[in-house]
């Protein structure tokens, strides 16, 4: 059994994945940041975490792997002992348990459980698709100086009035008198042409209604009817291929899993207001089980099993 495929499923939709006898692994949702030095700007994402202390068994674990498998609970509970066993046997003997895509653990020397987080998966399920990337420093001093040079080209030069130009006041006045008798003149002109020209548009409509209500539309040869036959989709067992905040990218996800020859569709939003994107629905657990073990194995790894029912 591959333990660490059945934590990675949970830790998408949970804060919290205990496994029993050995530790709890915990998300912590932080924001978008940053990098000063480096310019790299890193989405928002689910900082992951593990709590050696947290050990009782809360059932969620147990139960996915139950459902999943198709066994009994006591069974899939016995399944996780007898692999916690063999993790804490070869880390007393200073070996590291490398869980693929959520990290490793090793004993320190004080014999307790350090876990060092792998960076390779991005757990919070708002930022799928995103991915972090660099941008160039803006460096505001260069465009500064290139300012203060045009400036020294271009000297503005602010006089004062001299007495013997007095009569500037005048035309400046007469000036300003010329526009505002120009501007009313243009507002007039514009109304007039504006009233003209709604006239004309409200008769062109009558005549257009009258000729509508006079016609008699014959069509003499009809295309024969066509029936489509339309595949509908049911199911309560859904193969996930991503949640998106954004609608247009659920649609641009569906188009993409499409061409590849998925049945992919929305089946609406979930409880956090994201479109969720299935690449196909089916009737039983046992299909939609091996199409998802499928669809890990030739696509995409980060694929994981809903089951809900649709209205």
């Amino acid at each position: 059994m591959q333990l660490e495929i059945y934590i990675k499923d949970l830790l998408y939709r949970y804060d919290c994945v205990v496994v029993p006898n050995l530790g709890a692994f915990l998300t912590q949702r932080v924001s978008a940041k940053i990098h000063n030095s480096t310019h790299t700007l890193y989405p928002p994402k689910k900082l992951l975490s593990f709590n050696e202390q947290l050990q009782k068994n809360d059932g969620l674990l147990a139960n996915y792997i139950a459902e999943v498998e198709k066994i009994p609970y006591n069974k899939a509970i016995h399944k996780i002992a007898k692999q916690v066993k063999s993790i804490k046997s070869y880390l007393i003997e200073g070996e590291t348990i490398q869980f693929e895509h959520i990290g490793d653990l090793m004993l320190n020397t004080d014999s307790n459980i350090v876990f060092e987080p792998s960076n390779h998966i991005n757990f919070l399920t708002d930022s799928f698709g995103l991915s972090h990337f660099n941008s160039a420093e803006v460096s505001r001093d260069a465009y500064k100086k290139d300012i203060e040079v045009f400036e020294e080209k271009v000297p503005l030069v602010i006089t004062q009035e001299k007495r013997s130009g007095s009569w500037l006041k005048y035309a400046a006045a007469a000036v300003i008198i010329l526009s505002l008798g120009g501007f009313g003149g243009y507002q007039y002109y514009s109304n007039s042409i504006e009233s003209h020209n709604q006239i004309a548009q409200e008769e062109a409509n009558a005549q257009l209604d009258e000729k509508v209500q006079e016609a008699t539309f014959v069509i003499s040869n009809p295309l024969p009817a066509i029936t489509l036959n339309v595949e509908k989709q049911t199911g309560n067992y859904h193969v996930v291929a991503g949640a998106f905040r954004i609608q247009s990218n659920s649609v641009k996800k569906v188009n993409q899993l499409r061409t590849k020859g998925y049945k992919a569709r929305v089946i609406g939003k979930n409880r956090y207001g994201l479109h969720e994107v299935v690449y196909s629905s089916f009737e039983t657990r046992d299909e939609a089980t091996k199409a998802l073990y499928k669809i890990r194995r030739e696509h995409n790894r980060d694929a994981w099993l809903l089951v809900k029912k649709l209205d």
